[in-house]
């Protein structure tokens, strides 16, 4: 030690001890400064937390109406257990098959269709250069997805209806017999995919083609400087670009695949009986069960309609994850 300078000896775990209370002290203001940083996004969940706690997880107790044949009178937990007689119920009945049959093909056929047309439109207005002409096309495709279907209801009767619509005046004026369309089930299929085609198609349109806004206009430059024309730019630059969020919307859609949009297969077919062959899905199976009071029947359809939309959103995440995990939902 120099002449004059001063030893002041401090033992190691005083030394220790006062670093771990400094760096506790440091974990604790970042805590409070994040704490309040973050406070007002957090206030801003509180109703959206309120709303999922109250008519989203608090109702899930009810499924136990699966497994009982519910009574008024007795109330939920006050009525008899029947185990799995109210699926067996389901599963035997006539109706079980073609709801299923319906909801699984409509959802399958609406995937398929949606998703082409949508990412051949998305394409097509990545072409558009004019930004008048573009918000045109934006506007009027988005705006149907905002009619509510009651309304749609009432434009497709005034298309369809048997003696004064607009289809069977054309057919009339071209020579054709009418046809009454409320009683001919095998229309339907082509009649509920162009209607959820026309309802939908903006929406998903325009989520492709935020996609494709995020794609360098220099990787278009230098495929044209290469001779690339349209075709392959957008098979090798804009298809690779929206893929992530191709997969993405394809894993949520498959997990709806036993579910379908009621208001689509309620309204556009007036809830016509001789029309149920082709338009009958689980959903408005279970609408008209609550309709007549059968509440542990249509529970139990929920319940297996929720489960395996869940099992099917597992299986093919698990599966995208293998083949390419930064294209999977989680």
């Amino acid at each position: 030690m120099e002449k004059g300078e001063v030893y002041l000896a401090t033992p190691t775990s005083k030394i220790d001890t006062f670093k771990s209370n400094q760096i506790q002290s440091g974990k604790k203001n970042n805590f409070f400064k994040t704490w309040k940083t973050y406070l007002p996004l957090i206030v801003l969940t509180v109703p959206a937390l309120i709303y999922f706690l109250l008519f989203h997880y608090a109702p899930m107790f009810g499924v136990v109406m699966a497994f009982k044949n519910f009574q008024y009178n007795l109330g939920i937990f006050g009525s008899p257990w029947v185990g799995w007689k109210n699926f067996e119920f389901f599963f035997t009945s006539n109706d079980a098959w073609r709801v299923l049959r319906n909801t699984v093909g409509y959802s399958l056929l609406f995937i398929v269709v949606n998703n082409v047309v949508a990412l051949t439109m998305a394409l097509l207005l990545n072409e558009v250069k004019n930004k008048f002409v573009l918000k045109i096309h934006q506007t009027s495709m988005l705006l149907p997805n905002f009619l509510s279907w009651v309304l749609v209801g009432f434009i497709t009767y005034i298309f369809l209806n048997p003696t004064v619509g607009t289809l069977n005046q054309l057919l009339d004026f071209i020579g054709l017999d009418p046809i009454n369309w409320y009683q001919e089930p095998k229309y339907w299929p082509a009649i509920l995919t162009l209607t959820n085609l026309w309802k939908g198609i903006g929406l998903a349109t325009l989520i492709y083609y935020a996609a494709l806004l995020g794609v360098d206009p220099q990787l278009y430059e230098a495929a044209r400087i290469d001779g690339a024309n349209k075709i392959k730019q957008a098979l090798h630059i804009s298809v690779p670009a929206i893929l992530p969020v191709f997969t993405i919307l394809t894993i949520l859609a498959i997990g709806d695949t036993f579910r379908g949009d009621f208001g689509l297969f309620y309204q556009i077919p007036r809830d016509v009986g001789l029309l149920y062959p082709t338009t009958d899905i689980i959903d408005t199976y279970i609408f008209r069960g609550l309709r007549t009071g059968d509440l542990s029947i249509t529970a139990a359809v929920g319940l297996f309609q929720s489960v395996v939309g869940l099992i099917l959103i597992l299986i093919v995440n698990g599966i995208v994850r293998k083949i390419s995990p930064e294209k999977a939902l989680f």
